[in-house]
């Protein structure tokens, strides 16, 4: 006769492994789902950090314009102030002098000018749109459409950039293929205008502010006093100044609102040309680094990471688009077909950089710069 085992302290353990079983069969049909061959931490850390990429991007974006209108206004304040002060002091110093720094100071000030609103108004170059370009090494994943050789994506204009260096909140504008130049030059010229305010403008701080008395102290009120050797107070009357005891009291020197002004100005002045000077100093540098082998700011990281990685395999990457120094600056500020330094680098000039932006010749092809279409 059979007999029947009523097992109930196995239940619980019967439904765990149910549930468990349900929960990894759950997981793993999820993540077939939303599998990815490409999937890795960068790639997670890039989509966890999508919501603050699009945050930076739009508010870059949306406060661009008064980036430009912060520029312009520090830099008419500067102009100003140097005429107000620094014409007038070196006037009465030395005339001759005085023109040639108020000459000098207007050709740096129309270069400035000049290559600053050409920066910002010149579109950095972008891939014709609705046509086929034959040219194409890649399909952007954003745009998806075409892209040229050094062409990348601007996340903060939203579409394809001609030979990328970077997105520049100060100009509202990407630096690319079309305005590279405007923007070096741009640096250039600043620095050096800083650098000429700082100079000349030296000596006129130096006497405003170190030799140019202080602010008086507030006079007292009252009988003057004194103490004597036993600490007693002896009050100081008219019989005692005539004594010849002490000496006469100093005479203070009021300092007017305009003097007061003329300080301000000059410490501001000082304060803001030292910060463009270091600022910017270090990232003209750096595009001075970057021009002198062939690269963009963009192309300098992909450049390493490839440097790198042909190392680890015993072999050498070389850079196509780096011909040298000597020829990289003048593919980059574009002197070929005639154009001189005098005329087109120390002066304003609005000539078209080299070739289209499409194609691009390497160290591969044995064509002479001056030969480049």
């Amino acid at each position: 006769m059979a007999r029947i085992y009523w097992r109930f302290y196995r239940l619980p353990k019967l439904l765990y492994n149910y549930i468990k079983c349900f929960f990894h069969r759950l997981k793993y049909t999820v993540r077939s789902l939303t599998h990815n061959h490409f999937m890795d931490n960068s790639y997670a850390a890039d989509v966890c950090m999508e919501p603050l990429f699009w945050f930076v991007d739009n508010s870059t974006y949306a406060i661009g314009p008064f980036f430009v209108i912060a520029v312009v206004v520090l830099t008419a304040s500067v102009v100003f102030i140097a005429y107000w002060l620094g014409l007038p002091y070196w006037w009465h110093r030395n005339s001759l002098v005085c023109v040639f720094l108020v000459i000098f100071g207007n050709w740096l000030l129309l270069n400035v000018s000049f290559h600053y609103y050409m920066a910002v108004t010149t579109h950095p170059g972008y891939p014709p749109q609705g046509e086929l370009i034959t040219e194409a090494v890649s399909i952007c994943k954003k745009c998806i459409s075409p892209k040229p050789p050094r062409t990348h994506h601007c996340s903060v204009c939203n579409r394809c950039i001609l030979k990328m260096d970077h997105h520049c909140p100060w100009l509202n504008n990407c630096v690319g293929y079309r305005n590279h130049r405007y923007f070096y030059l741009y640096m250039a010229y600043m620095i050096a205008g800083v650098s000429f305010i700082i100079i000349f403008g030296a000596e006129l701080a130096y006497q405003e502010i170190w030799l140019t008395p202080e602010l008086p102290d507030p006079v007292l009120e009252g009988h003057p006093v004194k103490l004597n050797k036993t600490g007693a107070i002896i009050m100081m009357t008219e019989a005692y100044y005539q004594s010849g005891v002490t000496a006469e009291p100093e005479v203070e020197h009021e300092v007017s609102p305009m003097e007061m002004w003329r300080r301000r100005a000059i410490i501001y002045m000082a304060l803001i040309n030292t910060g463009v000077l270091f600022a910017l100093g270090g990232l003209l540098a750096w595009h001075s680094r970057l021009a002198s082998k062939g690269e963009t700011s963009i192309e300098a990281n992909i450049n390493k990471a490839e440097t790198t990685r042909l190392a680890e395999r015993g072999r050498i990457y070389i850079n196509p688009y780096n011909f040298g120094s000597r020829k990289n600056w003048r593919l980059f500020l574009g002197l070929v077909k005639g154009r001189t330094w005098w005329r087109h680098v120390l002066l304003p000039s609005a000539h078209d950089p080299i070739g289209d932006g499409l194609t691009w010749h390497t160290v591969n092809d044995d064509v002479f710069p001056d030969e480049w279409p």
